[in-house]
């Protein structure tokens, strides 16, 4: 079984060779890595701890794992914690988000990468996110004795229908794991039917409802809305997660509303770092103003190290359209009349979207007007915004039958539907504060499933058998 995975992994990769070669060379991704993911050639932590090892394969599922290890290390703090990431931007958030931890690269699927992986972390448990099947992987760990959990396991309608395709394939990977802690009863039965023992299939809920902010005043969007100039009584409209053309149709919604609305800012922030550029120049190509997070952090950054404060800050929101700046109106195709028009905002940062949506008065979340599935609508809601998305939201299944049947979302099927959902929601502040309020009332009473998760995997870890280490994952 081995030697046949690893053929079909050369052979996809072989055939996959053009893409990941004009991507590497065009937009700079697949650079680095390489020696981890081939080789297994992972860095070796150093000590003799209980060790656990989480997999979390992009950006959703690193900032997953935040109240999640937090809390395991306040239960077991001498934990030695490694985190693995497919991709690039995962690792770039997981070593900001992690910085006790040791963070790389997870390895491809080929048996003599996962051996040595395996072999140089020396885990007590391994721990993966939501649901990642790699054959070759779980059957090593498996070989080795490691308990091996799942956390937060979903299975969508679409992966079921081709896992049960494969039964066959798939019954003895999923009866390797020791646990698998699910989201809900739907996920546990598709998991069930796949073939796994019922006895050690949990539904814990989702981790995704605990440790969401809550407070608009955290300190995070505090610093957010001074960096982009947002008046305290100024109306925002943020695309958040967003894919092509979501950030066009939120765009062209805002340009629609801003001569009705001059009190609306508009926040764009793409899902993907690749495409910072190119919703910039996007915005640009439009005629009007853009403010970049990047650029707004280099110039705080700059002034602290200065030593200017107060007047230099009050003038650089004049000169960058922040707080002070003269609303004008439009012309019929909606663009602007002078330069003193607000920017558009652009979050070009990472790990930032979080504390970006405590802004949002109306919040659109995206990958749902596009054939990626959606993306996760809890921290809009969990802020008590009015949240919007498309009608693709299967990632999100259960989280969007919550929110529909609490009255706590709204869905918007094209660029003019988006518009006149955001129009309605700003003639009718009342209508718009029952949705979020209802929003956030359903976040909250979904919590909890953190804490079924940490106690699950401290009972499969080695007693407590050395001193305690200060080391937790960034605020």
């Amino acid at each position: 079984m081995n030697v046949l995975l690893n053929v079909a992994y050369v052979l996809i990769l072989l055939l996959a060779a053009p893409i990941l070669l004009y991507r590497r060379f065009v937009h700079g991704k697949y650079r680095d890595g390489w020696a981890e993911k081939l080789l297994g050639r992972l860095p070796v932590p150093a000590g003799h701890n209980p060790r656990v090892w989480f997999h979390a394969v992009s950006v959703g599922e690193v900032l997953q794992l935040e109240t999640l290890v937090a809390d395991l290390l306040l239960r077991r703090p001498e934990l030695d914690v490694v985190i693995t990431t497919t991709t690039s931007t995962g690792l770039a958030v997981a070593k900001d988000k992690f910085p006790c931890c040791h963070v790389c690269y997870f390895p491809l699927d080929f048996s003599w990468a996962v051996r040595n992986a395996v072999k140089r972390i020396r885990p007590d448990v391994v721990v993966l996110v939501e649901l990642e099947l790699w054959p070759n992987f779980i059957r090593e760990v498996h070989r080795r004795g490691i308990p091996l959990l799942l956390v937060n396991g979903r299975i969508s309608e679409r992966s079921f229908r081709g896992y049960r395709k494969l039964r066959f394939l798939m019954r003895p990977v999923l009866q390797c794991f020791q646990s698998l802690a699910v989201q809900s009863k739907s996920y546990a039965e598709r998991l069930w039917q796949l073939g796994t023992p019922p006895e050690r299939i949990i539904v814990t809920g989702s981790i995704k409802f605990d440790g969401v902010k809550t407070d608009r005043d955290n300190p995070r969007t505090q610093e957010l809305r001074r960096a982009f100039g947002i008046g305290e009584t100024e109306r925002v409209f943020v695309a958040g997660s967003t894919h092509p053309p979501e950030e066009k149709l939120a765009l062209d919604a805002w340009r629609q509303l801003h001569g009705e609305f001059p009190d609306l800012r508009l926040v764009l922030v793409p899902r993907h770092k690749e495409r910072f550029e190119e919703v910039a120049a996007l915005v640009e190509s439009a005629g009007l103003p853009l403010l970049r997070r990047s650029t707004a952090k280099a110039a705080s950054g700059r002034r602290k190290a200065e030593g200017g404060t107060g007047k230099a800050e009050g003038g650089r929101r004049k000169a960058e359209g922040g707080d002070n700046f003269h609303h004008s109106p439009l012309t019929a195709d909606h663009s602007p009349l002078t330069t003193h028009q607000p920017p558009v905002l652009l979050l070009d940062t990472l790990g930032e979207l979080g504390a970006c949506w405590g802004l949002a008065d109306v919040a659109f979340v995206g990958g749902s007007l596009t054939p990626r599935g959606g993306q996760n609508m809890i921290e809009p809601a969990a802020y008590g915004a009015a949240v919007l998305f498309g009608p693709n939201t299967r990632n999100f299944r259960e989280v969007v039958e919550l929110l529909r049947e609490g009255n706590a979302a709204r869905i918007v099927r094209r660029g003019d539907e988006l518009a006149a959902a955001v129009r309605e929601l700003l003639r009718d502040p009342a209508a718009a504060r029952e949705l979020g309020g209802n929003a956030q009332r359903l976040v909250l009473s979904q919590q909890g499933a953190t804490q079924r998760t940490v106690a699950l995997i401290a009972q499969t870890l080695p007693a407590d058998s050395q001193p305690a280490v200060d080391c937790k994952p960034a605020a």
